[in-house]
């Protein structure tokens, strides 16, 4: 009966996505496309583990969760919590799919703060004969007060305190605050073994080809879930990403969405700052940087700006 339950509650996430083409597909058109979207970002390997039921519950539901977090909106992802936490229990269950598992726990939070802000948006008055408009989307500073209520009393994640005693002097090293180890928390609640649907791994949640460029091996060994060698590479790409935008707000922004979308949106909307493109990023960037900002004021007590560069 649970099994069922949450199979509903992934279709019915799925079937509640804003009104497009494929919101008409049969069921099995939805699992031939989970299967097809599986085969490019998911461990086929890890996932043979589940059952057949299982397996496509999970692959639906990180499909559908990856579509929404490259939307523009972060209203986009609400109404997925309740699926998303019945899904953590069976990926969980095998050493192979736990991975998925510990980076489906750290965005529960962001479900959650989305759909807060779903339920305070204020509709716009409809206009005869014409379709119902969109939800606004919230402003960056709506977003950052949210995060800091939901986190206010929020305990340190486990294994937090060792590994941030560990950890800062290597972000120090790389001549950066080491208070931004505190991404660790946003990326993936400190679990050096997550790994993400389209293939980021560790507790910085590094790609394989940023991983490279940074200098760590994939292979045979994953070297980006050695949480000294990850957390070196992460504070040397945010180095750098500073030294580029030359703001931690747009730095941390290109460090979840890619340098050239934060540049391409300064460069189109004649912007300087994050607040400026905020809206336009993608909801995961839009989620990421007011929730490390609210981390950041809860376990350091400090403000962004209050971020200097370390050396």
């Amino acid at each position: 009966m649970k099994r069922l339950l949450a199979v509903c509650l992934v279709a019915g996430a799925c079937l509640s996505c804003p009104a497009e083409p494929d919101e008409y597909m049969t069921l099995d058109e939805m699992v031939q496309q989970a299967e097809a979207w599986a085969k490019d970002n998911l461990d086929e390997e890890a996932l043979k583990v589940l059952n057949s039921v299982d397996r496509q519950q999970v692959m639906k539901l990180l499909q559908e969760l990856q579509r929404r977090f490259e939307a523009d909106s972060v209203l986009d992802l609400a109404g997925l919590k309740e699926a998303a936490q019945a899904v953590i229990p069976i990926l969980n269950r095998s050493e192979e799919t736990a991975p998925y598992g510990a980076w489906l726990a750290a965005q529960i939070d962001c479900l959650d703060v989305a759909d807060q802000l779903h339920a305070k948006a204020i509709p716009p008055k409809p206009i005869p004969g014409k379709p119902l408009p969109a939800l606004p989307k919230p402003t960056p500073k709506a977003e950052r007060d949210i995060w800091i209520t939901k986190l206010s009393h929020e305990p340190w994640p486990p294994g937090a305190k060792q590994q941030v005693t560990r950890l800062k002097p290597i972000f120090e090293g790389q001549k950066v605050p080491g208070e931004l180890v505190w991404l660790a928390e946003v990326e993936s609640g400190f679990n050096p073994h997550a790994r993400s649907p389209v293939g980021a791994v560790g507790m910085f949640q590094l790609m394989s080809a940023t991983a490279k460029d940074q200098g760590l091996r994939t292979w045979p060994l994953d070297q980006r879930r050695d949480p000294e060698r990850s957390a070196a590479a992460a504070a040397h790409y945010l180095n750098g990403l500073h030294k580029r935008f030359k703001d931690w707000r747009l730095a941390i922004a290109a460090y979840n969405a890619g340098e050239g979308t934060v540049s391409r949106l300064l460069k189109a909307r004649q912007a300087h700052s994050y607040d400026e493109i905020a809206t336009r990023l993608p909801a995961e960037t839009q989620m990421y940087v007011p929730r490390f900002e609210a981390v950041l004021l809860r376990r350091e007590g400090m403000k962004i700006s209050d971020l200097a560069r370390a050396g």
